[in-house]
């Protein structure tokens, strides 16, 4: 008998956990399907930044992630003999989004993480040792056929939806018929990852070495955990790196006083830096995220990042189709928003590294000269540690006009705005409306009805201060935290939004579904 579900999940790494966790809190059940028995034990990404870290205390793990990871205090860039051309410093505690902006952490560690907090919702299945071989479209459904490991039995999913989350090599690519485009950028590299209790004496912030032969990274992990990676020369494989012998000429300026018998390798591995974004990200009710739909070079450190983005952004619209409260063309919006943002931050990945690395002798020369300048040029430092992601472009979903400002496909800001409580804690996992003036008994009355938190803003706070310079007296926030709409009426605003968007919960079906069209071909007219 073939078992349906209403979402299947193909890979088990941070992007399809996030992606299950948040579809089991707006009540979705799901069954993710991972190659593996259990946590893949080396550690790949080792950066989140403050965005990201929303999600995290979104799934209710904030204070879990903050025990298990390590805020960095910049970027130092060095020339191939560590003169420091440059450093930027980063204030941990500053931030639109409440959380430190560049954070460090061991990805097994995180996972685990991720893992136990999905036990707390009993509607998610995660089963191991699954390959996944077969995902045809059928309608608007899906099936999945999977190979249990442990005894070869061969299984068929019936699903309404299925994520395909299984890393760069996806088989929910291939069977999509979905294929990567190279965006002319790989390099081999070689990531080491060291345990010790010897104190380094580093400032605890990212050093990157520019360099055009031996381009290099350094960044402290955890309390005893360091990451360096370097760009590894023709014919050099990682082999040639095994020990910590071998090791010693490249992590020397780190690691002058710590003997080899104090540093214990925990992984040496040759990695090839690519940047790639898939043509397509959905079939059907099949849909790619993560890796499985784009490739990003480490330079930014926005890889996993990107991954969970899309989890973000695809969750809340299926549960809204399932409930009736968006017509199903709403997921158009998906590929749409997010493919444009994964390609901005690939192609700020390239521009930066090749600024550190590119360029030949005349390169290095450039950097020489230009780094040390670079503090001198109002907005510059505070740019670089800025992380800021790119806003969403306009969709169905993000209504874009001369008159909204430039709010609109932009995060919001979470600050605490009341009971020393988060923006996001309370607006909860719904649509919410910013507004620095109050409303009338019936406009609150109608928005009520619609399930949309209203948070008035106080004089001069920070969500006051952001409308203002969004020059703006009101923003409509989707539930992933990306502005849907701003405007300086903010009467017309929740106008538009009760005839245009659908019901909440309290509403018939029918009626929910025709106002979600009623937006959409709004918006294709446009």
């Amino acid at each position: 008998m073939t078992q349906q579900v209403p979402v299947v999940i193909v890979g088990a790494g941070p992007t399809g956990i996030v992606a299950a966790t948040l579809l089991a809190q707006y009540g979705v059940e799901s069954l993710i399907l991972e190659r593996w028995p259990g946590v893949y034990p080396q550690p790949r990404a080792v950066h989140l930044d403050d965005e990201i870290y929303r999600i995290l205390a979104r799934l209710g793990i904030a204070e879990e992630f903050a025990a298990i990871s390590r805020p960095t205090l910049g970027l130092r860039l060095l020339d191939r003999h560590f003169n420091v051309l440059a450093q930027f410093h980063r204030d941990t505690a500053r931030s639109d989004h409440g959380y430190p902006q560049a954070n460090m952490f061991d990805q097994p560690e995180l996972e685990c993480l991720l893992r136990q907090n999905l036990r707390r919702y009993p509607g998610v299945e995660l089963r191991g040792n699954c390959d996944v071989t077969a995902v045809h479209a059928r309608g608007d459904r899906a099936q999945v056929t999977f190979t249990d490991r442990t005894d070869g039995s061969v299984h068929r999913i019936d699903a309404e939806y299925v994520l395909g989350c299984d890393g760069a090599n996806s088989v929910v690519r291939a069977q999509i018929g979905s294929s990567m485009r190279d965006l002319r950028f790989e390099q081999r590299w070689l990531v080491v990852d060291v345990a010790t209790d010897a104190d380094l004496g580093q400032w605890d912030g990212v050093y990157q070495v520019c360099d055009r032969v031996r381009a290099g990274t350094y960044m402290r992990i955890g309390q005893c955990r360091y990451r360096w990676e370097f760009r590894l020369l023709d014919r050099e494989t990682a082999r040639d790196f095994d020990t910590v012998a071998a090791l010693r000429p490249l992590i020397a300026p780190w690691t002058p006083d710590v003997p080899d018998s104090e540093l214990r390798l925990l992984r040496v591995a040759e990695y090839t830096f690519r940047a790639q974004i898939a043509d397509r990200w959905r079939r059907g009710n099949i849909f790619l995220l993560g890796d499985a739909a784009h490739l990003t070079p480490p330079f930014i450190g926005q890889g996993m990042g990107a991954g969970v983005r899309d989890a973000m952004n695809l969750a809340w619209k299926i549960a809204a189709v399932r409930r009736g409260t968006l017509p199903a063309n709403a997921l158009d919006s998906y590929e749409r928003e997010r493919k444009c943002h994964a390609r901005a931050l690939i192609r700020l990945a390239l521009v930066i590294g090749w600024s550190m690395t590119g360029g030949g002798r005349i390169g290095d020369r450039a950097r020489r000269i230009m780094l040390p300048r670079l503090r001198f040029i109002p907005g510059l430092r505070e740019k670089v540690v800025d992380s800021t992601t790119p806003a969403l472009r306009r969709s169905a979903l993000v209504h874009k006009s001369l008159r909204g400002g430039p709010l609109c496909g932009a995060m919001c800001p979470n600050p605490i705005v009341a009971g020393n409580r988060r923006f996001d804690d309370v607006a909860g996992g719904g649509f919410a409306l910013i507004t620095r003036v109050s409303l009338a008994a019936d406009q609150q009355e109608l928005l009520r009805t619609h399930a949309v938190t209203v948070v008035r803003t106080r004089p001069d706070d920070e969500l006051d201060e952001w409308l203002r310079r969004g020059r703006a007296q009101a923003a409509l926030v989707r539930p992933d935290r990306t502005v849907l709409r701003a405007a300086r009426d903010v009467s017309a605003l929740s106008r538009w939004f009760s005839h245009r968007f659908p019901l909440g919960e309290g509403a018939g079906r029918g009626a929910r579904q025709g106002a979600g069209a009623t937006l959409l071909a709004a918006e294709k007219c446009r």
